[in-house]
C-alpha cells in the first residue's frame, strides 16, 4: 500500500513533494518521516508520511543536536562573551590536566582536542548528565596530542563546550538555547524535552538492515579498545543499543548538548533559518561574519575515530564537503545517527530539515537526504 504524503509546499517545490513520494514508496510500509525547508526565512518544504505523524510528531535526532549546542556557541563568540582564540584553560582552569593547557577553544570545537572519551567509559547515568560528564573529562589523557589531528567528539563535544558555556555565563549550555533561540522562535526543537510534550515523542526504532547491510556491519567490526569505540562508549560492559539512548526520558528530559535533542523538522529548519535570515520581524541570529567563521573548514581529512574523510567548521559539519558538495560554499549543519540532518546554506538562503523514526544504515545522515537536498536546492535556486 503506497503512503500518503501529508502538507504543503510552495509554489515552485512541487518538485520536492513528488521526489519525497518516491521515495516513501521504496521504504518499508512502517517509514515515518518529516521534511522541511525554508528559503531567506519564508517556510517552503512541510512535508511528513507515515501512520500516526503529524508536523509536530517529536523525534530523537541525536548528533543533529550539535547544531543547537554550536549555535550557542556562536551567539556567545559573536557577542564577546566567548573568544575562539582563547585557551579553553581561560574558562575553565581544571581542564589543563593531561597536557590540555595549550588548547584553544577554536580547536575543540573543530573536534581537535583528542578528548573523546574516558578510558574507563561512562556509566549510562553519566551519558545524561553533561556536568558530570565535563567533570570526568577534564582529568582524561586525551588520545592524541591536542590541536594535531582530530576525530569526531561524538558524545562528549557538547560537554566540553557547555561546560565552557557555563563556566562564561552562569547559564547551562541548555538555558542558553532556550531563552536565546527556542522561545523567542518558537522552535519545536528542544535541548531538554518538557514532561509534557512526552505525548508527541516518537520512539526511535532500532535500524533493520538487509541482508545485504548485515553482512557489511559484521565484515567491519569496531573493536572494543578502538577510538571509535572510546567515542561511541561501546568499549564498557553492556553498553546497550544506540536506540536506547534517544528512548530514555533521563536523556530526553536534560537533552544532552551533543545528542540528546527532542525535536520536528520545522523545528530543526526553523532554528537555521533564524541563523541566517530575518524570521518573525527579527533579524538573523549570525551576523555574516559569524557566519562565515563557523562555516570555515577547521579540520578536513582523515578522521581518526571515523577512519574516513570528514570536515567539520567550528562545531558544524562542513556540510558541503561532508555529504552535498552542490551546496554552496560555507554551508554548515549536523547530522544525527538516526538518520536525521539538517543545515544552513547562506548563499542559497536554504534552511533544511529531515526527521526519520527508525535507524537508517549505515548511520549519520540517511542515504535519502541526498535526493531530497538536491530537490530542495534545485527548487531553491530557481525561485
Amino acid at each position: 500500500m503506497t503512503q500518503e504524503i501529508h502538507g504543503t509546499v510552495a509554489d515552485g517545490f512541487e518538485a520536492v513533494r513528488e521526489e519525497f513520494a518516491a521515495f516513501v514508496a521504496g521504504e518499508r510500509p512502517d517509514y515515518e518521516g518529516q521534511l522541511s525547508a525554508f528559503v531567506h526565512g519564508r517556510r517552503v518544504v512541510d512535508l511528513w508520511a507515515g501512520e500516526g505523524v503529524g508536523p509536530d510528531s517529536l523525534y530523537g535526532v541525536f548528533s543533529s543536536t550539535k547544531g543547537a549546542a554550536h549555535l550557542v556557541v556562536a551567539l556567545l563568540v559573536q557577542e564577546g562573551t566567548l573568544e575562539l582564540d582563547r585557551k579553553v584553560t581561560y574558562y575553565w582552569p581544571e581542564f589543563a590536566a593531561e597536557g590540555k593547557g595549550q588548547l584553544p577553544l577554536r580547536d575543540l570545537l573543530a573536534h581537535r582536542a583528542g578528548v573523546i572519551g574516558l578510558d574507563a567509559g561512562f556509566t549510562a547515568q553519566e551519558l545524561t548528565d553533561d556536568r558530570a560528564m565535563a567533570e570526568r573529562l577534564a582529568d582524561q589523557k586525551p588520545f592524541w596530542r591536542p590541536g594535531t589531528a582530530f576525530g569526531y567528539h561524538a558524545l562528549v563535544i557538547g560537554a566540553l563546550t557547555g561546560e565552557i558555556v557555563r563556566r562564561a555565563t552562569g547559564r547551562t549550555l541548555q538555558e542558553v538555547y532556550e531563552e536565546r533561540i527556542r522561545a523567542p522562535y518558537g522552535l519545536d526543537f528542544h535541548l531538554g524535552l518538557p514532561e509534557s510534550l512526552e505525548p508527541r515523542y516518537r520512539s526511535v526504532q532500532p535500524m533493520a538492515p538487509t541482508a545485504t547491510q548485515q553482512a557489511l556491519l559484521d565484515a567491519t567490526p569496531t573493536g572494543p579498545h578502538t577510538l571509535a569505540a572510546i567515542a561511541f562508549n561501546q568499549h564498557v560492559p553492556d553498553p546497550g543499543d544506540l536506540a536506547d539512548y534517544a528512548n530514555s526520558r533521563a536523556v530526553r528530559a536534560k537533552g544532552p548538548a551533543s545528542a540528546g535533542g527532542v525535536g520536528a523538522a520545522r523545528g530543526l529548519a526553523g532554528m537555521y533559518a533564524a541563523a541566517i535570515s530575518e524570521m518573525a520581524d527579527r533579524p538573523p541570529l549570525l551576523k555574516p561574519d559569524t557566519i562565515a567563521e563557523v562555516g570555515q573548514i577547521h579540520s578536513v581529512g582523515y578522521d581518526l575515530v571515523a577512519r574516513a574523510h570528514k570536515s567539520y567548521g567550528l562545531g558544524f559539519q562542513a556540510t558541503a564537503d561532508m555529504w552535498h558538495p552542490f551546496l554552496g560554499a560555507g554551508a554548515f549543519g549536523h547530522s544525527g545517527a538516526g538518520g536525521s540532518q539538517a543545515f544552513a546554506d547562506p548563499r542559497s538562503g536554504l534552511a533544511y530539515g529531515y526527521t526519520r523514526r527508525r535507524m537508517a544504515f549505515p548511520g549519520g545522515a540517511a542515504p535519502e537526504n541526498d535526493r531530497l537536498v538536491k530537490a530542495v536546492h534545485r527548487a531553491a535556486l530557481a525561485v
